[in-house]
């Protein structure tokens, strides 16, 4: 390869990885950076004026913690597989947990264990949750509770969540977990029950760490592992013909 397209593909490619780190913030990223951008404004005026370093304090801090909020809160473009039947991941983690247990209670899907497959977000991960499938959200259920570590298996049943269950065109169910983390302490989901949404759709977020769990549909097996990097939207975990 020339030395000229080589150099002309080094440099689309780090446009590209710059792209997805700084791509444009989800709206719930607004009042924070609307806060901590004024905030960092107004100090570092008045902290040149009164020559104050407890000012300027406030002003680094004000402005170190508007630069964490544009990267955690990016909201990157996605492109789903071109193929129906898939089973996408819900968010941008790690699995830490692949077991068979019965679908959350709260969701009305029985009592049959079906394969659970549940991914850890850390701090650093993209934080807007995708919807698995292709389907109709039936119910929507916000639960309180803790906020364990999220990479926890009891942070399933312990912690605050929110469980959304999706019916797909044939009638079978899937269904998606939120669950807040050790730091995280708000879970939002912008879509109701009767919405219909395709796979890797947004429906919601998670603030400052949390977990994200997809209950497949009996007899569906996954085709991802425990340590396996996901990527919301993309990554594919079951397929619902196999």
């Amino acid at each position: 390869m020339p030395a000229r397209r080589r150099a002309k593909n080094g440099t689309m490619s780090l446009l590209g990885s710059l792209k997805f780190v700084l791509s444009r913030p989800h709206r719930e990223a607004y009042p924070f950076l609307g806060a901590s951008g004024a905030v960092a404004v107004a100090t570092h005026y008045l902290g040149r004026r009164l020559n104050c370093p407890v000012v300027k304090g406030v002003s680094t801090a004000s402005g170190l913690f508007f630069g964490f909020c544009l990267y955690f809160f990016r909201d990157p473009q996605r492109v789903a597989p071109p193929r129906e039947g898939l089973v996408l991941a819900p968010a941008d983690g790690r699995v830490v947990s692949i077991e068979k247990i019965a679908p959350p209670v709260e969701l009305g899907m029985g009592e049959t264990p079906v394969w659970r497959v549940a991914t850890f977000l850390s701090v650093l991960n993209v934080h807007v949750n995708r919807m698995p499938v292709a389907g109709t959200v039936t119910r929507i259920v916000y639960h309180e509770g803790k906020f364990l570590n999220a990479s926890l298996d009891k942070a399933s049943t312990d912690n605050e969540r929110n469980a959304l269950s999706v019916t797909l065109p044939d009638g079978r169910m899937v269904a998606v977990v939120q669950i807040a983390g050790l730091i995280a302490r708000r879970i939002v989901c912008s879509v109701k029950e009767g919405d219909r949404l395709e796979a890797g759709e947004r429906f919601g977020l998670i603030r400052f760490g949390s977990r994200t769990d997809v209950y497949l549909p009996p007899g569906i097996e996954p085709l991802v592992a425990v340590g396996q990097t996901m990527i919301g939207g993309e990554t594919v975990v079951a397929e619902l013909a196999s």
